[in-house]
């Protein structure tokens, strides 16, 4: 197995930088078998039974990116990984040299991601520590408050403009509830809540889990055989109602975006509801907990790619993907989406 098994060739004009003028207006591809259709994305209702159940993550986009300048002068871009507790966060920084460790740092309100930032008002934060690639912080104050005081929304890499008041909106799913994530659930992106009334009244029901996406997830391999790479620590739930609804579903288990899946599929390996995962899925992987993904279109040689190609079909990814290009779907976070059924593991291709 090799990273570049996951590349193509992506124009960059796909790359979506707005969102639809509706949520769920946007283009849905379906790969049945060998087979693949394309629909609007409202067309999911003619894919689901009321039997299936309908599972989303809820967890809510914090403004998780800081500007800061140190003690000697220097600036600073934070952007918060995860929240450990009441004052203490795991943070990438962008800074012209490395931060030691009792480096203090001043926070400073922006206005955008590229625009010049105004000193605040003394908030500070201290380094405390390092792992791996990110810097432990300590907060003078509670870390979410800090961050809805002086944070701003951390749109993706790949959208190259500063976040505004549609992105506010946008860029959280309607059922965002549980604050934590520094990265949308973009699948749950095109439900609204007309199409949530619809499914109800098919009776699909749906059922939510909880994991706090973090920037890692934007992070490229760095190494050419994937099952060296080392995935990101997520933190995840999944309440009593939903487990007990995942026990009495009498039809497929639909998983809306692959944050979803890692969920489900790290509860069923570890026994556990709630945790730490690192899980990382790669062809071959054996599924025990999802039976059809809603998803996104993903980055080329991403741990995301590798997901939905263990579960649908390196093959028929591949071809899907590339049919997508050819007709001019929207890639990435504000982009299309793919429905697609979990491939029998001996004929995955």
């Amino acid at each position: 197995m090799d990273v570049a098994d996951f590349d193509f060739a992506l124009p960059k004009s796909l790359i979506a930088q707005r969102p639809t003028l509706e949520r769920s207006g946007s283009r849905l591809l379906v790969l049945e078998g060998e087979a693949i259709r394309h629909c609007r994305f409202d067309a999911v209702c003619d894919l689901l039974t009321k039997d299936d159940l309908l599972v989303v993550n809820d967890t809510r986009v914090v403004k998780a990116r800081l500007q800061a300048h140190k003690d000697s002068g220097g600036r600073v871009e934070l952007l918060v990984e995860r929240i450990e507790s009441e004052t203490l966060a795991v943070c990438q920084a962008r800074a012209s040299q490395p931060l030691r460790e009792g480096r203090k740092l001043v926070l400073r309100r922006s206005s955008g991601r590229n625009t010049p930032a105004s000193c605040g008002c003394g908030e500070t934060v201290r380094v405390v520590g390092r792992e791996g690639e990110f810097y432990r912080l300590e907060f003078a104050s509670p870390v979410a408050s800090v961050l809805e005081r002086f944070g701003q929304l951390p749109l993706p890499p790949y959208i190259e403009r500063a976040a505004d008041a549609e992105d506010e909106e946008r860029y959280q799913t309607v059922y965002a509830t549980v604050p934590g994530a520094v990265a949308a659930p973009t699948a749950g992106l095109h439900f609204d809540a007309a199409l949530l009334a619809r499914l109800a009244e098919q009776g699909v029901e749906v059922a939510s889990v909880t994991l706090h996406v973090g920037a890692g997830t934007f992070q490229p391999l760095r190494v050419a055989d994937p099952r060296q790479h080392r995935m990101h620590r997520e933190r995840y739930s999944i309440s009593a109602r939903t487990r007990q609804a995942l026990s009495e579903c009498r039809g497929r288990v639909v998983a809306v975006g692959t944050t979803v899946v890692r969920t489900l599929e790290a509860a069923a390996a570890s026994g556990c509801d709630a945790g730490e995962t690192r899980l990382f899925v790669l062809p071959g992987f054996r599924f025990r907990a999802v039976d059809a993904l809603v998803t996104n279109f993903h980055l080329p040689k991403s741990t995301l790619l590798m997901l939905v190609s263990a579960f649908a079909g390196s093959g028929r990814v591949r071809r899907a993907y590339g049919e997508a290009v050819q007709r001019g779907y929207r890639f990435f976070s504000y982009g299309d989406a793919m429905f697609c059924e979990r491939a029998d593991p001996d004929h995955g291709s």
